[in-house]
């Protein structure tokens, strides 16, 4: 049994200050975020003791504590001042809405933009080394597919190819998270 423990001791050691600055990150309250962190080892500990296979415990970890933040963010409600009133000089009374910034790069579109460079950040990772590095070269670093080919000594096909696979787990992983952002 304690054999059994190890990996999950060790992955929470490893991970638990890096996860909790990425909480931290996200939810203004203290102690909101410890929740959090807790849950996400929680659901570790269950995936475990039920037998759950976890290929990527980092990623996994990660998608688990951005999942529990959309939760968060959906069950506070921002309180409502679309109600509340104010004079201004003239005596004509405005709404609070009217005092306040246009709300569209507001701070829900910022945490939303976050999290996909998180969410791509960790994709990234999870990628083989050759599909990593073909894919940023080619689309972050704008090199050409027949610059990396005559700089490494690979076919330009193969190169393409490793883009190809790249993309398509890109793609897969944040069509998820896309997803979620758009059910709203």
């Amino acid at each position: 049994m304690v054999e059994q423990n190890q990996p999950i001791s060790e992955a929470i050691s490893r991970e638990q200050s890096r996860l909790r600055s990425f909480i931290r990150s996200r939810v203004a309250d203290p102690g909101d975020a410890e929740d959090i962190l807790q849950e996400v080892f929680y659901e570790l500990v269950e995936a475990n003791r039920l037998l759950m296979p976890i290929g990527h415990v980092t990623a996994w970890l990660f998608r688990v504590a951005r999942n529990r933040i959309i939760d968060l963010l959906r069950k506070k409600k921002p309180e409502r001042f679309s109600d509340a009133a104010v004079e201004d000089e003239d005596g004509e009374l405005l709404q609070i809405e009217d005092l306040l910034p246009s709300p569209d790069p507001g701070p829900e579109a910022l945490y939303i933009r976050n999290v996909l460079l998180d969410e791509l950040e960790l994709a990234l990772d999870e990628l083989p080394d050759e599909q990593r590095e073909v894919f940023v070269a080619h689309e972050l670093e704008g090199r050409s597919f027949k610059e990396l080919s005559a700089e490494s000594g690979v076919n330009v096909n193969t190169l393409l190819s490793r883009k190809r696979y790249a993309v398509l787990h890109l793609r897969e992983r944040l069509q998820r998270i896309h997803d979620e952002f758009t059910k709203r």
